[in-house]
């Protein structure tokens, strides 16, 4: 990782170095005539510039020069710094990460049970991870996932070899570990393999705590280039998710999902009342920009982050909420992407049909797709990709 940096640096240096050069040559800098200095310091001055950056002889270069050649080359420098930039924040965050992960070896794992066949000693490394946010008692919900738009079986394992993309339902544990809905999980697991067990006890009210758990799990079993996070009674398009993460790879710290600032509820009793609210300033305010729970994506280092500092990130009511001020503070990039909140038919049918599928659909009024057992097929013929688009899609 050293040897990397040092020559992205050296690339940085050399390219910067030509472009100085050749808008130079173009008279785009003006270079100061009124400095006075020292003789002697001039002196030095020029022995040292001399021998450190040969000065271009403008008057020899090639005058098939061509303004496209400096734009190419600032396009060039942007894309190595930006590189750089992405190289550094990984070496810092995984930093991070090896510290916490010592600070906590006493504590064990925070966030996963597996079986034994399933520990790595490396993280494998994949385009990205989506779990799906479930339930004890939405058996059938994730029934209705399985017949639509997720791969099972073989499928799901090619999936995760040839495209390096992971999808599980993410569940906990009930009050009374090893009951009887613990045991209904692990047969239902037995059967499809296709779930993340975290060490969390599960509850509606949890959901905050449960969220930055699974981002925890995920961090610690995969090294994905984002993390996405679905309720399961969303559906999904994979090609389109794949190619909406896939233009923003180069960037080291994203946030996507649809961005919303809906109000603060004061009032106790109603569905998203926030107790805390007096910390969000007077009655009648708004939230902070944050995105919609039903399904957002962050890159890795953000992953990180959370996971690192999983112990002092304030927790509020919703879960949406409390993710979202997590990066209050942080240099990331918030991109809203609405391909990500379309709505269920006739919405999400008419973008299909003119050659824009969606990404995600569900119905607002729900905060997923209502009845979502009884209506999923139907949103998938309405509005699916086609089952054959993730394989035809190159990320």
């Amino acid at each position: 990782m050293l040897s990397l940096l040092v020559e992205v640096m050296g690339i940085v240096n050399t390219e910067t170095h030509e472009f100085v050069n050749a808008i130079s040559c173009w008279g785009l800098w003006a270079i100061p005539t009124s400095v006075t200095m020292d003789e002697e310091a001039l002196s030095v001055e020029k022995h040292q510039s001399s021998a450190l950056h040969p000065i271009e002889n403008c008057e020899r270069k090639d005058s098939s020069v061509q303004a496209g050649d400096i734009l190419s080359q600032v396009s060039q420098t942007h894309d190595v710094i930006m590189a750089l930039d992405k190289t550094i924040s990984s070496l810092e965050m995984q930093l991070a990460a090896a510290r916490a992960s010592k600070a906590h070896d006493a504590d064990g794992s925070p966030a996963v049970t597996q079986s034994g066949s399933e520990q790595l000693k490396e993280r494998q490394k994949v385009f990205f991870v989506m779990g799906i946010i479930t339930a004890f008692s939405s058996r059938k919900r994730r029934e209705s996932i399985r017949e639509t738009w997720m791969p099972q079986g073989e499928g799901l394992r090619k999936l995760e070899m040839e495209k390096g993309i992971i999808i599980r339902f993410v569940i906990g544990h009930s009050a009374t570990s090893g009951g009887v809905l613990d045991r209904a999980i692990d047969a239902e697991d037995e059967q499809h393999k296709d779930f993340l067990r975290l060490n969390h006890v599960e509850g509606y009210h949890e959901l905050s705590s449960k969220t930055q758990i699974y981002f925890s799990a995920a961090v610690a079993k995969w090294d994905a280039d984002f993390y996405i996070k679905v309720d399961d009674d969303v559906h999904i398009n994979l090609g389109m998710v794949g190619s909406t993460l896939a233009r923003h790879r180069s960037k080291p710290r994203v946030y996507i999902g649809c961005m919303k600032s809906g109000p603060v509820l004061s009032q106790k009793g109603i569905k998203y009342h926030e107790p805390e609210y007096w910390k969000f300033g007077e009655e009648g305010n708004k939230y902070f920009r944050h995105a919609t729970g039903q399904i957002y994506a962050i890159s890795k280092d953000l992953a990180t982050y959370v996971s690192v500092n999983r112990h002092i990130l304030h927790k509020f009511a919703n879960e949406d909420v409390s993710l979202g001020s997590w990066f209050i503070g942080l240099d990331i990039e918030h991109i809203d992407d609405r391909s990500l909140c379309c709505g269920t038919p006739p919405d999400c049918e008419w973008k299909a049909q003119a050659g824009n599928p969606c990404a995600a659909s569900f119905d607002w009024s729900c905060s997923g797709i209502c009845k979502s057992v009884e209506r999923m097929e139907e949103v998938h013929q309405r509005c699916g990709e086609g089952d054959e688009a993730i394989w035809h899609t190159s990320f």
